[in-house]
């Protein structure tokens, strides 16, 4: 009776480290189901543009180069003006994480570098690049988020980069069961994913369907020579900063009229907030090619509820301030200049509590659906 109890403690032993071993191997056998987390500089690879020179560094949650076909959707996330995409990868592995898309989705946030260019404000933009490493400007109108050149290949601008990008997530030889590709940006990046989706050349040559996300921008691209009057920027929320009274519009105040401070703003209708005297990608495409790709493309434009502070690179500059007093103004008056004055299909959501944060935009509820689209 002894004998025989330790027989079955030693055959269940047994079993059990077959079981194990098994698991194991299975799951060694398909070690890229397993989305790359940490640590987050194990969980990049180099992109590199066909006949250009230089690479562009990516974090990703699965290989770009092996086939897997649990992968059904794509989220390409741009980093904002700090060119931090260690942790806007991170954000969007915990938005990922509440939607429960990790597995199903392949999480890229591509890091657009400014070695030793000026910015805006007079700084150097210093970051530490690997050999080969494209770099852009990180002000001025050949910025990376306005699809500027890069610094040493002025032939390719950020939006091409992401046009391969794009073909590259789109190849079915890697993702067979790929559906949908989202691009979508905070800030500066909020400014890059609204700008590419109304420029890109990629949108209609791939077989993938493509949307576009553009979180808390700074600015838009206008059309034509009208801007907001408070008339547009009216809103469930406040939409204005605290402590700013601004005097009612009147019941007859039209929405959007023609910009009345152009002699004294005149870079107001130039690029990129406005389509006059374009560089980079955009040069080479007619006022109408962008106004109609942007018409047909769909574009969300994620709005914190609490992003009515002037912080965090927040441009104040005339041309900029011609579009509204905060981001929050700003973007709910570009919202329905493209909907109600260009009659775009485009979506308006709301995100509460939420200020210029891309943790807090990205992970919200709210914000699920639109990021990781079922």
């Amino acid at each position: 009776m002894t004998l025989a109890i330790g027989g079955h403690v030693q055959r269940a032993r047994v079993c059990g480290f077959i079981v194990l071993f098994t698991a194991a191997v299975t799951f060694s056998a398909h070690a890229w189901s397993a989305p790359c987390v940490s640590p987050i500089s194990s969980c990049t690879e180099w992109l590199t543009v066909p006949g250009t020179p230089g690479r562009l560094l990516l974090y990703r949650t699965y290989p770009l180069d092996t086939k897997n076909e649990l992968v059904t959707s794509a989220l390409v996330v741009i980093h904002g003006a700090s060119r931090n995409a260690d942790n806007y990868y991170r954000s969007a592995l915990a938005a990922g994480f509440l939607a429960d898309a990790l597995d199903t989705t392949v999480i890229i946030a591509p890091r657009f570098a400014a070695g030793k260019a000026r910015s805006d404000e007079g700084q150097e933009c210093a970051d530490k690049l690997a050999a080969d490493e494209l770099s852009w400007f990180c002000g001025g109108k050949e910025n990376w988020k306005n699809g500027g050149a890069a610094g040493f290949a002025p032939g390719l601008t950020s939006f091409d980069v992401v046009d391969e990008l794009v073909r590259t997530l789109a190849r079915r030889e890697i993702f067979p069961n790929l559906r949908s590709i989202v691009i979508a940006g905070h800030s500066a990046g909020g400014q890059f994913a609204a700008r590419y989706a109304m420029a890109n050349r990629v949108h209609d040559s791939v077989r993938v369907a493509i949307s576009y996300v553009a979180a808390n921008p700074s600015s838009y691209t206008y059309l034509d020579v009208v801007r907001p009057t408070n008339a547009a920027m009216a809103s469930r929320y406040p939409t204005l900063a605290p402590g700013y009274q601004p005097v009612p519009p009147a019941p007859s105040q039209k929405p959007f009229v023609e910009f009345t401070h152009a002699k004294s703003c005149a870079g107001y209708n130039q690029w990129p907030y406005g389509l006059e005297e374009r560089v980079g990608y955009t040069k080479n495409l007619s006022d109408s090619e962008l106004k109609r790709q942007l018409l047909a493309r769909p574009v969300t434009y994620l709005l914190g509820e609490l992003d009515i502070l002037p912080l965090y690179n927040f441009d104040a500059s005339c041309s900029a301030l011609a579009q509204g007093p905060t981001r929050l103004a700003r973007g709910v008056a570009y919202s329905k200049y493209a909907t109600e004055v260009l009659g775009a299909q485009h979506r308006q959501v709301l995100v509460p509590a939420c200020g210029h944060s891309a943790r807090c935009m990205f992970a919200a509820d709210v914000s699920l659906p639109v990021l990781f689209p079922k």
